[in-house]
């Protein structure tokens, strides 16, 4: 894989990563407050402090694809840097 090809496709998946996050993190929020109104996006890094979210129906499945998401595109971009020749040394 060249650079080129690799930067390409870094840029590309980045994109589309950054959109399915957000997307998911909205709706991981919203589910959140309906359990607990007045949630933070801080304060839901740490739902485990919250057992209301425990009991909610759908909050843990979608938190957990939220989580894959973002598991997905660290995986994505470290075989994508992987298979890119290592730089020579600085002089």
């Amino acid at each position: 894989m060249t650079e080129q090809v690799a930067e390409e496709m870094l840029a590309l998946s980045s994109q589309l990563f950054e959109r399915m996050i957000a997307q998911q993190q909205a709706k991981v929020l919203r589910l959140a407050r309906e359990a607990v109104p007045n949630i933070t996006p801080e304060e839901l890094r740490n739902p485990h402090d919250f057992p209301e979210l425990k009991e909610h129906p759908t909050f843990e499945f979608e938190d957990g694809i939220l989580s894959g998401l973002i598991s997905a595109q660290v995986a994505l971009r470290a075989e994508i840097k992987g298979r890119l020749p290592l730089a020579p040394p600085a002089i």
